[in-house]
């Protein structure tokens, strides 16, 4: 009598799953932010082999952080109004008007609170961003329009307020003068503000319900308002967002350079669209991260330090700087063509 011995093929063996940590790993090489960080740490590296002190020496290391840390701050605000599909020229505009009001109130009040001047600043850069989303969401103009008149606006009743005079460092507290200075463990105070800021308005663009609704009224405002999303309140909010980072910008400003006349922060507006398209905020909305923002502001100020040592002159860094927002609108183009291209793809596929 014969038995038949059943023969078992051995069960294949599961590949291994990655952990969260390495899926984590894995999105942050291939996110879009990464090869911004990369072309700033190659900036760096290439013009530190040039100057060593540029990065070596004590001024250099300090300026290499805290150069940037203004431009961040507006930066972030532009890209909140950008992922709604809006823009908002009047940002150089409104840090100019927030800088000098900061002066002024030193001088006109003497003993105030630092506190209460940076309140009354950041306060002050919100209601000008009020204007621009009022004016924005309810007269039904494109952003492009209005924040183009309200930048003259603005840089107008500068000029008129301030007139030929300008506030020294002489006028202002030593206490708040040296906030433009000071140091935490080698990494400047201004830097680390405008750190916590960005985390804080990357957290609620991400967690929250008002957040996740800008990147939905970016990538249609017409589907949006048919499904119900607040849009004219959410656009009034970017904006306000906007005005008030360019107010607390101002502020810091005024604490940076001791110095605030009537051109202050002029051409701020174009250096904040540059460095959040750069850093891979879509100028058509709905898409990008205030993360990129801020390297993109990185970058962007990194260059514009990093030329002159480099001996290349002055016409030919703005001609670079154009060339790099150029190359990020046209990649951001290719980019959603492709995506655009896959889902269709993949649509067909599941039919």
């Amino acid at each position: 009598m014969s038995t038949q011995t059943a023969i078992r093929r051995p069960e294949p063996t599961p590949a291994p799953q990655r952990g969260g940590f390495v899926r984590a790993l894995g999105r942050l090489a291939s996110a879009r932010e990464a090869s911004i960080l990369l072309a700033v740490v190659i900036v760096i590296a290439v013009v530190t082999l040039k100057n060593p002190n540029f990065l070596f020496s004590p001024d250099g290391y300090r300026d290499l952080w805290l150069t940037p840390s203004l431009l961040l701050l507006v930066a972030v605000g532009q890209a909140v109004v950008l992922i709604t599909r809006n823009v908002d020229l009047s940002v150089g505009s409104v840090l100019g008007l927030s800088a000098y009001l900061t002066g002024r109130l030193f001088i006109d009040i003497p003993g105030i609170p630092i506190l209460a001047v940076v309140l009354l600043a950041v306060v002050f850069g919100g209601l000008l961003g009020l204007i621009n989303g009022a004016l924005t969401a309810f007269a039904k103009v494109p952003s492009l329009v209005i924040t183009l008149g309200t930048m003259y606006a603005f840089r107008g009743i500068n000029v008129l307020w301030t007139g030929s005079d300008r506030v020294n460092a002489s006028d202002m507290p030593k206490a708040f003068l040296q906030l433009g200075t000071a140091q935490v463990l080698t990494i400047p105070v201004l830097t680390i503000i405008a750190v916590v800021l960005l985390v804080i308005v990357a957290w609620w663009m991400r967690n929250t319900r008002a957040g996740r609704e800008c990147y939905a009224i970016g990538s249609d405002p017409g589907a949006a308002e048919l499904y119900g999303l607040p849009v004219t309140r959410r656009v009034i909010g970017a904006f306000m967002l906007s005005g008030a980072l360019a107010g607390f910008a101002g502020v810091l400003y005024a604490a940076r350079y001791g110095t605030i006349n009537s051109q202050a922060g002029s051409g701020w507006e174009l250096d904040a669209v540059g460095a959040a398209v750069i850093g891979g905020v879509a100028i058509f909305g709905g898409s990008g991260t205030v993360w990129g923002a801020a390297i993109g502001a990185v970058l962007l100020m990194t260059i514009n330090r990093s030329l002159p040592v480099l001996g290349v002159p002055d016409f030919w860094q703005r001609a670079v700087v154009g060339v790099l927002i150029i190359g990020a609108i046209v990649l951001d183009r290719m980019l959603a063509v492709r995506q655009h291209r896959r889902l269709i793809e993949e649509r067909e596929t599941k039919r």
